[in-house]
């Protein structure tokens, strides 16, 4: 057989380990005429065997049997061989296939990441942990509501850190992953080799969803020594809850004090700006043309969720291809409303804060901003006071938004009622924009 041959070549080449860990596992899946086809484990073991054999294989396929082209595929239910067969030491410590990653989302990757003011920060942090860089630290802790990308910058990681350094061993997992993985342990009574996965086989740690950890004791214990070790050894490590660290409750003290040893960002509603960016890109991504009206009232009306534009651009794609038609405004007003229920997305704080600062010409962070000038310091108080009537936030949810404490958020609210009551352009301006907000 052709790959018999082209395996002996090649054996007289490499070095006995690495032909043992990357050239022994391969298997011949297909020949005939100027084709062969070799099959790998897994698809990172193969992306490897791509990056630094391929090349050598193809010129030896060349040389041994007037092949052509050499192709890679993955067979997962093919036998890893990572010894060499004396003695059954690993070989190239460090360089082990990396871990198959089912979980991984294709399209989450930092190319596919749109970026605004409100996850710049959480992007920094992850794309200079990928990249094995300690300007923000070895360990982040990322917080934020449902859909607005904490998961997709984490799986950003771990594609960049796979394609860049495949043998890297990584663990990524979800805290009810780990909680369930260790409790099989208890009950195999195989709590040795699960500690050591995580201790002395993991060069980068994520897990995702720890506010699920409340009430979970054991859990809380193991993870806690779990990220002892790897913090003081300096391993990377990414943290990743719905909650912010503030608001967890029913964690032990310990554990939440070495979770958030490192930095902590949370990630916030983007602004209109990024609604759009984010809603032409995925539009582009769907073969839909960026109509500005259609960007703009989905901009406008789909504020806290980047999943719900997803929807709202297949949905809008679905009835165009139904329909025969190319998209328009009319039939956006109707997908939105419909993945609405009926009424349009509910009023929040991040969408009062959009429109004061389109109606005032002003940026969100001139709202965060210290400045006492009319001209900022009139719209600031028109927007706590519109979001303490439009939405159930307690006076310091506001306050964060707007760079203050509770105290100086009841002051605008007081400003402004007794403003409207005594000044008729207050009382119209005001009347305006809620009339905009209900629209």
């Amino acid at each position: 057989m052709m790959w018999n041959t082209i395996k002996k070549s090649l054996h007289s080449t490499l070095p006995e380990s690495e032909y043992d860990l990357w050239i022994k596992p391969l298997e011949c899946r297909h020949q005939g005429g100027q084709l062969l086809e070799l099959a790998g484990p897994d698809r990172f073991f193969c992306a490897w065997v791509e990056d630094h054999y391929l090349q050598l294989i193809r010129s030896t396929a060349h040389e041994v049997g007037g092949v052509v082209e050499v192709r890679l595929t993955v067979c997962e239910s093919l036998p890893r061989s990572f010894t060499s067969g004396k003695g059954g030491q690993f070989l190239l410590p460090g360089t082990l296939p990396p871990p198959r990653l089912h979980s991984l989302h294709p399209a989450f990757t930092f190319e596919q990441f749109m970026v605004g003011e409100s996850n710049l920060l959480a992007q920094s942090a992850c794309k200079a942990l990928a990249a094995g860089d300690s300007t923000f630290g070895n360990c982040l802790f990322m917080n934020s509501s449902t859909g607005l990308g904490k998961s997709h910058l984490t799986q950003a990681v771990v594609h960049q850190v796979l394609r860049t350094a495949p043998a890297t061993r990584v663990q990524y997992l979800t805290a009810q992953q780990f909680s369930a993985e260790m409790v099989r342990s208890i009950r195999s009574n195989s709590m040795e080799q699960f500690s050591r996965k995580f201790i002395n086989n993991c060069e980068m740690l994520l897990v995702e969803d720890v506010h699920t950890l409340p009430g979970k004791t054991k859990t809380q214990n193991e993870l806690n020594t779990v990220l002892d070790y790897l913090l003081k050894s300096g391993t990377r490590v990414i943290l990743t809850s719905a909650l912010a660290p503030s608001k967890l409750t029913g964690i032990d003290n310990d554990f939440l004090s070495r979770m958030t040893s490192g930095l902590v960002t949370g990630i916030t509603s983007p602004d209109y700006e990024t609604r759009a960016r984010i809603i032409r890109h995925k539009m582009q991504f769907h073969g839909l043309e960026a109509d500005e009206d259609m960007v703009g009232f989905m901009a406008e009306h789909l504020h806290s969720d980047i999943r719900r534009m997803e929807s709202a651009i297949i949905g809008i794609k679905a009835k165009s291809c139904l329909r025969g038609v190319p998209p328009d405004l009319t039939m956006t007003r109707e997908v939105v409303l419909e993945l609405a229920g009926g009424i349009m997305e509910e009023i929040t704080g991040e969408a009062i804060r959009d429109l004061i600062g389109c109606q005032f010409r002003i940026s969100a962070e001139e709202l965060r901003s210290r400045s006492r000038k009319r001209s900022i310091a009139f719209p600031r108080q028109v927007a706590m006071y519109l979001t303490r009537k439009f939405t159930d936030w307690s006076l310091a949810d506001i306050g964060s938004l707007y760079n203050r404490d509770h105290s100086t958020v009841l002051h605008a609210i007081k400003s402004i009622t007794r403003d409207m009551a005594q000044q008729d352009s207050v009382r119209r301006q005001v009347e305006m924009l809620c009339a905009k907000l209900k629209k």
